[in-house]
């Protein structure tokens, strides 16, 4: 790798991590703040425990949610801000370097990316 270009990465891969944990934790804080705001009635009892009970979304259906701003949604789609945030981090080093031309290091970081997709695939599939 050539050193002025390796800088221009790593500029460009640190940007790509800093600006998702700042995207997804804004999205998680706003969705909280305005959960709590909205939330009336007495005091929630802490002595049992009762569960929310299971369900299942689909991502665009977590969206629409989000945009017609249900609080619950705003935080999904910070968490998913945060999962998608180290596979856009490996997209922007492999396109760095296939700019590259650096054949050893495309084909490591094409296995981690396809390694990230397929367990995020294969959990889907089996939750």
């Amino acid at each position: 790798m050539k050193h002025d270009t390796e800088g221009s990465l790593q500029h460009w891969v640190s940007g790509v991590l800093r600006l998702g944990v700042m995207v997804a934790g804004s999205l998680g804080a706003i969705g909280l703040i305005y959960y709590l705001a909205m939330q009336k009635g007495p005091a929630p009892s802490y002595g049992q425990f009762l569960g929310e009970g299971s369900y299942r979304e689909s991502i665009g259906s977590v969206f629409r949610k989000a945009l017609s701003l249900d609080s619950q949604s705003v935080m999904q789609v910070g968490i998913l801000a945060l999962i998608s945030t180290p596979i856009a981090r490996v997209l922007v080093s492999l396109l760095g370097f296939i700019k590259e031309k650096d054949r050893t290091y495309v084909v490591i970081t094409l296995a981690v990316l396809l390694t990230l997709l397929g367990s995020l695939v294969g959990g889907a599939i089996r939750g």
